[in-house]
């Protein structure tokens, strides 16, 4: 049996037009919702360690704060992972509701990663503008990763 025939008898395996294979086509959305969560909390956490290893300091304070209080190693992982459930609820909702699921969600995703990006580099007193920028990029990192599988899904209807 070839490659190519063995791949098309493999069930959840879809070819492109252009004849790439396409994996996660026909999975649930919370499924590639989750291994993109997955992955980009952990993309996230590597960066923000190779920052810490660059000398940023991770401190960061916010509001009324006084003083910065340091980031804990794993923070950044979890604060991808806490918002991405929004994320993933978002896509689960436009892949049963949405005329365009895809479009919707990359636009809706790309206004709330800029809205995010506003509070630490504005709002982050007593910070590092170093660690403001690894805050900011942090954002941009975890939504290259995040975003881009769960777009891919939705563009696909289930037939």
């Amino acid at each position: 049996m070839s490659v190519t025939t063995a791949a098309q008898s493999r069930p959840g395996l879809v070819r492109s037009a252009a004849g790439t294979r396409r994996p996660w086509a026909t999975r649930p959305v919370w499924l590639v919702g989750t291994l993109a969560t997955a992955a980009g909390a952990a993309v996230t956490e590597v960066f923000t360690l190779a920052a810490r290893g660059l000398g940023v300091p991770m401190a960061a304070a916010t509001g009324g704060a006084r003083e910065a209080a340091a980031i804990p190693v794993g923070g950044f992982a979890m604060a991808v992972v806490l918002s991405s459930v929004a994320g993933v609820v978002l896509a689960m909702a436009l892949a049963r509701w949405a005329k365009r699921p895809a479009r919707t969600f990359v636009i809706v995703t790309g206004v709330l990663t800029a809205l995010s990006l506003v509070e630490p580099l504005a709002f982050t007193v007593h910070t590092a503008v170093s660690t403001q920028l690894v805050l900011a990029l942090s954002h941009l990192v975890a939504a290259a990763v995040i975003v881009p599988p769960l777009a891919r899904r939705l563009a696909h209807r289930r037939a």
